[in-house]
């Protein structure tokens, strides 16, 4: 039985019966398409001898919070000139295999890693210190093997190159011009020996412009994104804006702590692991639907511990696991205060016990240690896996980082500010133009899914989204799988407007199949009670939102910057921007589709 099967609940009789009709129905749409039809065989292990038992006792053998949380090497993205301004810089930063420890007692691990150097390179990769408005030019480099370290799947849209582990990097939550965005399709291999067809330049300019808090950096190559950042190929991007840090007064320096938090398993002798046999491999030979790694890691390391000062600290989590959700929360049952969701600062600082954070959404928060009552403070998680409705996490996988508060009161000049900044809210009144959005899941007989499709097109099909340049649409994105599904716009930020719980979800299914569309589906009638808002910490900007399960969620995405101002650059070039699930499995296959700006 796969995670997958374990953790979903039961079908209702009824709706299998209607999803047996939609499946025939998607037989012939996909075959009239030239896709393969969903055919349906038992999934195996891997032939590595690995099982779930095997990779459960090397999780038990190794004891938690052993290892001291690594602050990753800083690159500057900025110059000072001599008189003290800041001035563009230039970057080269390589790719390169190597071996990383990721726990005191696990042999280390043969890795992809991001770095100056590799020796210098990390997993995650460097830090990169950006500052607003400055220029930072950097150099991407390939210098892996030719052949990658985990096995490919070579039935889904995937980069062929004649040799080589294709890659290219895109800046999550940048506001990047369209050849510097990383597009699936502009990957390369060593030496940029073999390019993809939208491949355009080596160098890519980050303009750094409007973002105030925390992105990060990772791979993007078509077909390769969950294999090449479980392999490593992550790190974090923080963009300063003095005018604001200095108004704000928040913790900063050694108070101002970086998380990048991921799941992974690991053989025995260290090496990270994935099934290399797919749910259904009389189809897709090694695709999953989820990956979901028995151990957390964060900044490279398993279960870490951090010694704290009894004062504020602020910490950018980033969730780059492949498809795992983190319900984050401290064990003493203290609070903490939410600063900023994604790129952006929240109007006014949110008090919560617990925060939801879904794979490529970054939480900016405040912890006040001085408060604490114990000695020790364990970050846990209690998220499902998949989320929402699958198996509740273990031991393992429900500890995520310790605190060691240390003794005696220190001096705390890092103050939370009552006012953060302004939200500029969009009107629904002033779209320019409206679309309807489709998640849809086609599954074999058992229910394991087989391909995910974003309108019934892949990434390959013609663009069918050309939004003009500056203008404000309304994009109703209508989800009908059981999965929560982090929906991620490149370029775009958007706001939420509302969330409308659906019913009779196998009728509207079923039509929405029929017709490869839901223009003629009458989704009103299927709406179940009152929209609801999204949450007051997600209720500002945002480059990603959790897509809840059989809801139409409606978001305004503005094609400018959140100022209002055009994009500092031509962004209505080749090869244009995509949309997609950041479930990296599912991107891979392929809830991924491209859109276009025009002027």
């Amino acid at each position: 039985m796969t995670e997958r099967e374990k953790g979903k609940k039961p079908i209702p009789m009824r709706v299998m019966k209607d999803w047996a009709i939609m499946v025939m129905i998607a037989r012939l749409m996909l075959s009239a398409s030239s896709y393969y039809l969903l055919t349906e065989a038992a999934a195996t292990t891997s032939g590595d001898g690995e099982t779930g038992e095997s990779l459960e006792r090397t999780v038990k053998r190794l004891p938690m919070f052993v290892d001291e949380l690594p602050r990753m090497p800083r690159i500057m993205g900025y110059n000072l000139s001599r008189d003290g301004a800041y001035i563009p810089r230039k970057l080269t930063i390589g790719m390169y295999m190597k071996f990383w420890k990721f726990h005191r007692d696990l042999p280390p691990s043969r890795v992809f890693a991001f770095g100056q150097s590799e020796e210098e390179a990390t997993v995650p990769g460097p830090s990169i210190v950006a500052m607003s408005g400055i220029k930072t030019f950097i150099r991407w480099e390939n210098h892996l093997p030719d052949r990658h370290i985990f096995p490919i799947d070579e039935t889904l849209e995937v980069a062929r190159p004649g040799a080589g582990v294709p890659t290219v990097v895109h800046l999550h939550g940048g506001v990047s011009e369209p050849h510097s965005d990383g597009n699936a399709r502009a990957w390369f291999t060593r030496r940029f020996r073999d390019r993809g067809e939208t491949w355009k330049k080596a160098t890519y300019v980050y303009h750094n412009a409007g973002a105030t808090s925390s992105l990060w950096y990772h791979d993007h190559a078509l077909g390769y994104t969950r294999l090449n950042l479980l392999a490593g190929l992550l790190g974090a991007y923080k963009v300063l804006n003095p005018r604001l840090e200095s108004r704000f007064r928040l913790p900063k320096g050694k108070y101002d702590r970086q998380l990048v938090v991921m799941d992974r398993s690991f053989t025995e002798s260290g090496a990270i692991y994935i099934n290399s046999t797919g749910d259904n491999p009389g189809l897709h030979p090694e695709w999953q639907p989820e990956y979901f790694g028995k151990m957390i890691v964060v900044n490279g390391k398993a279960w870490p511990y951090m010694k704290v000062e009894r004062r504020k600290y602020r910490f950018r989590i980033i969730n780059a696991s492949n498809a795992r959700f983190f319900r984050f929360a401290l064990d003493d049952g203290s609070s903490f205060s939410q600063i900023g969701s994604d790129s952006f600062y929240l109007e006014a600082p949110i008090h919560l016990k617990s925060g939801l954070l879904a794979p490529s959404e970054i939480m900016d928060i405040v912890i006040d240690f001085s408060k604490s009552k114990k000695k020790t403070v364990i970050l846990t998680n209690d998220a499902p896996y998949p989320f929402p409705d699958g198996d509740s996490p273990g031991l393992a996988d429900s500890k995520v980082l310790k605190f060691i508060v240390g003794d005696g009161n220190v001096t705390d000049r890092a103050h939370i500010p009552a006012k953060l900044e302004t939200v500029k809210k969009l009107s629904e009144k002033h779209v320019a133009a409206s679309r309807n959005v489709v998640l849809f899941e086609f599954d074999s007989v058992s229910g394991n899914p087989v391909r995910l499709l974003i309108n019934f097109a892949n990434f390959s099909a013609p663009v069918t989204e050309l939004p003009k340049h500056g203008t404000t649409e309304l994009w109703n994105i209508v989800n009908l799988t059981p999965d929560n599904h982090p929906f991620h716009i490149h370029l775009a930020a958007f706001q939420v407007l509302r969330q409308q719980k659906l019913k009779d979800v196998d009728e509207l299914s079923a039509c929405v199949v029929m017709y490869r569309g839901i223009g003629s589906c009458n989704l009103t009638s299927h709406a179940d009670g009152d929209p609801v808002p999204p949450p007051l910490h997600e209720a500002g900007w945002k480059n990603v939102f959790k897509m809840q399960p059989f809801y139409a969620t409606s978001i305004l995405v503005h094609f400018a910057m959140v100022n209002s101002e055009p994009f500092p650059f031509d962004p209505t070039g080749k090869p244009g921007y995509a949309y997609h699930c950041h479930i990296l499995d599912h991107e891979d296959n392929m809830m991924m589709r491209p859109y276009k700006l025009v002027d």
